[in-house]
């Protein structure tokens, strides 16, 4: 076998593995858009929601236990470990199991 045929040989195995590696990139990417986490089915802001003052500084919370979108955030933030950050907020729930506390995240957060 020339040195030619080798390169060829050698060249080939390159693209099959670069072939397979797109191919694998490609699932990885259509699984990670199928998994996205769906829109949420509350509005934060059709919740009641109070001003109050914590060790960490102002903050709103809510007990708004009767309404439809409060139960809805409370669930999302269980599948969350209690803690997520949404439409610029970072939202909590209370050990209590049915208090909401939200905190406006500042502008150059990430």
């Amino acid at each position: 076998m020339s040195d030619n045929d080798l390169a060829i040989l050698a060249l080939l195995e390159y693209l099959n593995a670069c072939e397979a590696g797109i191919a694998a990139a490609k699932q990885l990417i259509k699984e990670a858009k199928i998994n996205k986490d769906p829109q949420p089915s509350y509005d934060a802001s059709k919740i009641k929601w109070e001003q109050a003052e914590g060790s960490s500084g102002p903050y709103e919370r809510s007990e708004d236990v009767n309404s439809t979108d409060h139960k809805a955030l409370l669930k999302d933030l269980a599948a969350h470990q209690g803690k997520l950050t949404q439409d610029g907020y970072f939202f909590w729930a209370f050990k209590n199991g049915f208090t909401i506390g939200r905190k406006k995240k500042p502008a150059n957060a990430t």
